[in-house]
């Protein structure tokens, strides 16, 4: 039941990272497994270096520590969602775009709010903090570059590595970071090979900043929800209502293209906006019912003290 659980969650946090409006950190947050999940990021990463400093003893005593069956299940269901959902969620952003983000608008809403709760202290400080990582990532997520028609390995290797530093962040998506960099469509449709610098981009990237998000969040963590808090108000600036839903890109190498999805020109017409607030109010609401729901079953299947 526990793996079950594990894999159903690294499912809703792959489908969160193919989207360029939400991040996969983002559900971890939600799913109360945000903490846990940074803490084994740098163990891992702790590892890792362990082993190319050549402390082969010790890195694998350091890799035998580590709750794989935490760990494994969920990297299992993110790799299931990106493979599975990765063509359909393309669709969806081109054919119901605005509804498509009014979706994960809602989700970031109920995360918002989960964070706010989460937070501990509400003083001037962590306000300030909030206003300011919120102004700063609304207005650097308005750039968009065209697309890469021939990128080549170092720079899927260099996409991977920075990507990831999003994708463990609420707030700030990995797949926007990829449509920045024009970089969306080509990985999402890259070889075999191409993939696989990507993934190892992503491993050396995730074990370098996870050391210090890991420190960040022992040392000032109510700043450092502040912080998380602001990205994912300013994510709203790739979110619904804004047209084109999240942005996407229409066709391949040469003759692609890139939709923006962060003017801010104009909004949706009025049925198309009472619609969508609809969606993000029912995606809000059953986002805060899945995480009251997840809970329980957490609790019901933690495993006795001593076993």
């Amino acid at each position: 039941m526990r793996i079950l659980l594990q894999i159903g969650r690294g499912f809703f946090m792959g489908a969160a990272d193919i989207v360029p409006g939400v991040s996969g950190g983002t559900v971890a947050l939600i799913l109360g497994i945000y903490m846990t999940l940074v803490e084994i990021t740098h163990d891992g990463a702790h590892a890792l270096k362990q082993l190319i400093t050549g402390d082969v003893s010790g890195g694998i005593a350091s890799l035998r520590a580590i709750n794989w069956l935490f760990i494994a299940p969920l990297g299992s269901g993110i790799l299931v969602a990106f493979l599975a959902l990765r063509g359909p969620m393309k669709v969806a952003l081109e054919e119901h775009s605005e509804l498509t983000a009014a979706v994960f608008c809602g989700l970031v809403l109920a995360s918002c709010w989960l964070v706010w709760h989460e937070m501990a202290a509400h003083d001037t400080t962590r306000i300030a903090t909030i206003i300011g990582v919120a102004v700063v990532s609304f207005v650097l997520l308005g750039f968009q570059n065209g697309a890469v028609t021939t990128p080549t390995l170092l720079a899927f290797f260099a996409t991977g590595a920075l990507a990831i530093c999003a994708m463990i962040l609420p707030g700030i998506s990995g797949s926007f970071i990829m449509l920045m960099l024009g970089m969306y469509s080509a990985v999402l449709s890259g070889t075999v090979p191409e993939l696989a610098v990507f993934l190892v981009g992503a491993v050396i990237g995730l074990a370098l900043f996870s050391t210090a998000l890991n420190w960040l969040l022992r040392t000032h963590q109510q700043t450092v929800l502040g912080a998380l808090l602001g990205l994912m108000i300013g994510s709203f600036r790739v979110l619904w209502p804004w047209p084109n839903g999240v942005g996407y890109t229409i066709g391949d190498g040469d003759d692609e293209t890139v939709v923006r999805g962060t003017g801010l020109s104009w909004w949706p017409d009025t049925e198309s906006l009472v619609s969508a607030v609809i969606l993000a109010g029912i995606a809000a609401g059953l986002t805060l019912t899945i995480v009251r729901v997840a809970s329980r079953l957490s609790e019901q299947v933690k495993e006795p003290v001593g076993v």
